[in-house]
């Protein structure tokens, strides 16, 4: 018997097995897959290594701060601020036709940026993000309103709103075409106000000093070991089977699998209106490696969000498997990479990722060669609407790798291969069983940081007498 069985080894998962089996409780975390991670993981092809899902790790802040949430990560988890060995972004955008707002980690710049391209905005803005930064409580209320509302009694220019919705909706937001108010205050002080960030080595780094910590604690980490079903009485949790027919039990259970992945597993079943309704939203992403850095080809941004109309458009495409239209380039060379002694380093090979919004039903529905032919046909589309954003990269293009819809369903089993959940959140974690939580994306926090911090707050919570 555990005293609490997390489903999920992703960062929320860790995370909270970190912090409970540091205060002596016998924990054990499930995961599915053979590897660590979720929807932050990493692979190895071709001798090279791969990120799953990290472009860059918000609410960065420099080392000795002692507010936000890193510095709670990494007080709550014992960690020292260099273990995770962040370097800066040099510098983002967001592109819409004709206009160019830039940002760094300083929000300086971002101020200075619309009082030049929105002169007659300044004012609002500089009230809009005082009001926003004020939001410290999650209350359910007053986290679900509109906040396009919201943001609409402040700025007056739709090209504006759009501008900021951008970045805010693609690094976090499970809600089509609007956003939960609560939601865009966290991602708009976690992307704008902190900042990205990111490890040399990027997420394995983070995700290993997870791992160790957990094992050094006392922790459980069973891998291969998906969860078949839940099975309940009417208000507890009784067992868990897994996928080979074990069953494990314990007082508590932390799922990071989702809330409609996690009450779908339950047994005897419950309500459709129980379990909610899933997200509709996905993406594909394209990684090409260079045999130079994108900076010698004139591209030295970090991460650029576009949208080639004045509209941003936040929803699954109906028409196409993908949309074209919006998207997000990331290079990880641009970052401000540091040697011990201070030096600049530099990323062996030069890479490109662009991510785009795609519709998992159809993705799902063709057949394997048909498949196959179709991420060719939008590898190369993706890069030729990249690069109106970017130099032209494709001639140095020496390796690829693309992963789709289909790749996440695959590997992280969310239902329409979501990766910001369901548009529902649970912010206090519960679930219609007294001793089952959800804890990660589903709880509202997403991003590296985000995540963790949801890990934290539920294990606590759990540990409260």
């Amino acid at each position: 018997m555990y005293d609490t069985i997390i489903i999920g080894a992703g960062l929320s998962g860790l995370a909270a097995g970190i912090r409970l089996a540091h205060y002596g409780q016998k924990v054990c975390i499930l995961e599915r897959h053979y590897t660590i991670g979720g929807l932050n993981s990493f692979y190895r092809m071709h001798g090279r290594d791969f990120d799953v899902g990290l472009h860059a790790v918000t609410n960065f802040t420099p080392k000795g701060t002692r507010r936000g949430p890193l510095a709670t990560v990494l007080k709550r988890l014992q960690i020292e601020w260099d273990e995770f060995q962040l370097a800066p972004q040099v510098g983002s955008s967001v592109a819409f036709p004709g206009v160019k707002l830039r940002f760094t980690n300083d929000f300086k710049l971002l101020e200075s940026e619309v009082a030049r391209a929105f002169p007659t905005q300044i004012d609002g803005f500089r009230q809009l993000v005082a009001q926003l930064a004020d939001y410290d409580q999650i209350d359910q209320a007053g986290y679900e309103g509109s906040a396009r509302e919201v943001v609409s009694r402040f700025i007056s220019d739709p090209l504006l709103v759009e501008m900021l919705f951008c970045p805010l909706m693609w690094y976090g937001n499970a809600r089509e075409h609007d956003m939960d108010y609560g939601q865009f205050c966290i991602m708009f002080r976690s992307v704008f106000m902190e900042g990205f960030s990111r490890p040399f080595d990027g997420i394995r780094l983070i995700l290993k000093i997870l791992v160790k910590k957990f094992k050094a604690s006392g922790g459980e980490l069973r891998l291969r070991s998906g969860v078949q079903r839940i099975e309940t009485d009417a208000s507890r949790v009784q067992r868990i089977v897994l996928d080979n027919g074990d069953v494990v039990e314990g007082k508590n259970v932390l799922s990071s699998a989702g809330s409609f992945e996690t009450l779908r597993m339950v047994n005897p079943p419950v309500s459709q209106t129980t379990v909610g309704e899933p997200g509709r939203l996905s993406f594909i992403e394209t990684l090409s490696v260079l045999d130079r850095q994108p900076r010698d080809l004139g591209h030295d941004e970090t991460i650029v969000f576009f949208n080639d109309h004045d509209k941003f458009e936040w929803c699954r495409p109906e028409d196409d498997l993908c949309d074209l239209r919006t998207g997000v380039i990331c290079s990880p060379n641009n970052y401000a990479y540091r040697n011990n002694d201070g030096t600049p380093r530099d990323l062996e090979e030069g890479v490109m990722r662009i991510t785009l919004l795609a519709n998992h039903p159809r993705w799902v529905a063709l057949s394997d060669e048909e498949y196959k032919d179709e991420k060719e046909r939008w590898y190369q589309a993706t890069l030729e609407s990249a690069t109106r954003f970017t130099p032209d990269f494709r001639p140095h293009v020496v390796a690829t790798d693309m992963f789709t819809p289909r790749t996440i369903e695959r590997f992280t089993w969310h239902t329409n291969g979501t990766v910001y959940g369901a548009p529902k959140k649970r912010l206090d974690g519960r679930t219609p069983y007294e001793n089952l939580y959800l804890c990660g994306t589903d709880q509202g926090y997403v991003g590296i940081i985000g995540s963790m911090i949801s890990g934290i707050s539920l294990a606590t919570h759990l540990l409260r007498p």
